[in-house]
Formats: structure tokens, sequence, C-alpha cells
């Protein structure tokens, strides 16, 4: 946060619910917002956790997924730091390929053709991950025996 801009304290102060709408323009269209995620895959790889899986996360809002509606009541929330038309650091992939592995291996009932981004589950609305975003690439190193 801002758009196209990395690192930062502000995706924490937007998932606390304490971003300034006065630190700089753009904040001041999001500050109301409720949102949160179960996690954050930031550009260099580092990954933080916001709410517990076993609880809900407010990353999905307005959505559906095969005909069922509310996925924040149902899913799991990985956010990346990055942009939609911007490539997303190498460094993600392979901590968000352990993060599905680790999530499959605890939820049995969490499906490898169950994978979407929040522009399937809300389009028109979400945008993201976005055309920067390399599914193939994560397919492949989900594929993997280690990652």
């Amino acid at each position: 946060l801002p758009p196209g801009e990395f690192g930062g304290p502000w995706i924490d102060a937007l998932f606390a619910n304490t971003l300034d709408p006065a630190a700089h323009p753009y904040f001041a269209s999001i500050a109301r917002l409720r949102v949160s995620a179960h996690l954050l895959i930031r550009r260099n790889g580092d990954l933080l956790q916001y709410v517990p899986f076993h609880c809900r996360a407010w990353h999905a809002g307005e959505s559906v997924y095969i005909g069922r509606p509310r996925c924040n009541d149902f899913s799991i929330g990985i956010e990346l730091e990055g942009a939609d038309s911007i490539s997303y650091d190498d460094r993600q992939y392979p901590v968000l390929a352990a993060v599905i592995r680790a999530l499959w291996e605890a939820y049995p009932t969490i499906r490898p053709d169950r994978l979407a981004g929040h522009a399937e589950i809300a389009p028109g609305r979400k945008t993201d991950p976005g055309t920067a975003f390399d599914w193939q690439r994560l397919r492949r190193l989900l594929e993997e025996k280690t990652v």
C-alpha cells in the first residue's frame, strides 16, 4: 500500500483497522474498510499470520465459489504483497507453495483443484492476483516433492 508501493507498515495497519487516512491520499478511500487475511506473503518472502486458520478472516467480501456464497465463512485468505500488473517476486512463490502444502496436510478437505484468486470469487469487484501472477509456476512448485 498504496498501489504499486511495497514495504512499510501500511498493510499491518490496514489489517489492524488502524490505517491513518491522513498518512497518504490513497488511504482516505480505504481507511474505513474492515479487512483482514489469514496470511500475508511479503515481496521478500516473509510470511505473516494475522488471523488463526480456525477463525474467519475478512479477505473476500461479497463472493461466491462453486455456487457457495460468503467465501470468508469457509476459506483461508492468503494475500501476496504485489499488484495485478507487476510481476510477483521470485521469493514469494516457494513460500506460497510451502504454505499451501502445509494447509493440505493440516486440512485434508482443502484440495489442489480448489485454489482460487479473488478475481475468481468476486469477479468485477476484485482483480487480484491479476495477470502478473504465474499460476503455472505455482502449480509446478506444488507438484515437486519438496518446496
